[in-house]
């Protein structure tokens, strides 16, 4: 009964219906809380209010179970528990989703019952259902998302005001858009999570969070955005999960991104999710992808799928649509990528060629370099270099050796660029 339980407790009793099945209503009999006496903005009827979870999981009378705690436990258990008494779930608990989503559904099939999810990604974007049905013509190529709005909103505020990161994350907290502890967020776990979902139904294959490439933005400084613009890029987290030779590589870090492409232009808090299937081609979606009300809409538009379908015999989301077999995990090292250096050197003859050397010794040949903020008190300046298309082994060896160099004092960043058709 947090912000979302709330605003979803508020419309069920609003008698919020319009996609219902004629007769059907729904009736709000429990509401599972840690603290009875906490003052909420809405005013549940006499008995409604538990502390008990088995009053909720354990009644009988009760057809379907929201789930809107977050975190692994005690909402996994509980979930298994609901399910397993043959009653229907509605979460939006990415977590649990990401990591326990396949036997989830394996027990909901088990006993009859439904489990959907489409709150865990996206918020109020329908992303998961016209993955699930809508698309299952599609043999999905790619996802690429910007789908953490908190971390869109620290990098926003980065890009138009040059704010530093620990700044911009103060206003993110202030405004109640990032929490007193933003690790989730700003280390990148809850863009894996639904990165982790996301992959999951596109391409049926099962992507445990923990193998997933994670990188957050805390590295990410207003000097980065200030070269980036002047190279034709922005800086973006990116959620990825794409077909490659032989297998599925998914991968969740910063990036730049062509200011001429729209993802360039999410921004704040919203959240955007591209989708490229061989029959469709690229589809968009945009939206808020947080807060009560968008949320509560998807929470409530899958309870509403639950009840027009109990006759039906709808099922819930099965996976992927073309029918292949799961797809092998590729490691991050096999990725391709142009990528973008920001080195602190000596400011001396010969050190731009020594750099050149470390990485044509990789096979990597440099695309252009920019010197700036030259300092004489120091001796030293900023060499930015964007690269060609190398390997990603490559690179990891390559900057590995450049922290080495003596004429390098400091690899200050080492960010990938995201390839789309029109790269400036």
């Amino acid at each position: 009964m947090g912000t979302v339980g709330s605003a979803v407790a508020t419309a069920i009793q609003s008698g919020a219906s319009r996609s219902a099945a004629p007769g059907a209503s729904l009736e709000l009999r429990r509401a599972l809380v840690r603290d009875p006496n906490r003052a909420r903005p809405v005013t549940l009827p006499d008995g409604v209010i538990t502390t008990d979870p088995c009053g909720v999981v354990g009644d009988p009378q009760i057809q379907v179970v929201i789930e809107l705690m977050g975190g692994e436990e005690p909402a996994r258990g509980l979930l298994e528990r609901a399910l397993s008494a043959g009653k229907h779930v509605v979460t939006a608990n990415k977590e649990v989703i990401a990591r326990h989503g396949e036997s989830l559904s394996r027990l909901a099939s088990e006993n009859g019952a439904k489990l959907y999810f489409e709150a865990s990604v996206g918020g109020g974007i329908p992303i998961l259902g016209p993955l699930s049905r809508d698309l299952v013509a599609n043999k999905v190529r790619s996802i690429r998302a910007v789908i953490n709005g908190t971390t869109n909103y620290i990098l926003t505020r980065m890009a138009a005001d040059g704010a530093q990161f620990s700044d911009a994350l103060s206003e993110a907290q202030s405004l109640g858009y990032a929490e007193s502890d933003p690790t989730n967020d700003v280390d990148a776990f809850d863009a894996a999570y639904k990165i982790a979902i996301l992959a999951w139904l596109a391409f049926g294959t099962r992507t445990p969070v923990d193998a997933i490439h994670r990188e957050g933005i805390r590295g990410i400084s207003a000097l980065d955005f200030n070269y980036a613009r002047q190279l034709g890029y922005t800086i973006k987290l990116l959620a990825v999960a794409q077909r490659e030779d032989g297998g599925l590589l998914v991968r969740v870090h910063p990036a730049l991104v062509p200011v001429n492409v729209p993802m360039a232009g999410v921004n704040g808090v919203l959240n955007a999710v591209e989708i490229e299937g061989d029959l469709v081609g690229p589809l968009w979606l945009q939206g808020r992808g947080a807060g009560p009300a968008p949320t509560s809409s998807a929470v409530l538009g899958d309870v509403w799928r639950v009840v027009n379908g109990m006759e039906a015999g709808y099922s819930a989301y099965p996976g992927p649509g073309d029918g292949s077999p799961s797809l092998d995990l590729l490691p991050m090292s096999s990725l391709t990528s142009q990528y973008y250096l920001r080195i602190t050197a000596q400011d001396r003859a010969g050190v731009l060629a020594r750099i050149a050397g470390v990485l044509g010794d990789h096979l990597i040949s440099i695309h252009s370099v920019l010197q700036m903020d030259n300092s004489e008190e120091r001796g030293t300046a900023d060499l930015v270099i964007m690269t060609h298309p190398a390997r990603e082994a490559n690179m990891q060896d390559a900057a590995a050796r450049l922290r080495q160099l003596d004429a390098v004092d400091s690899l200050d960043n080492l960010i990938r660029v995201e390839s789309y058709s029109q790269a400036p």
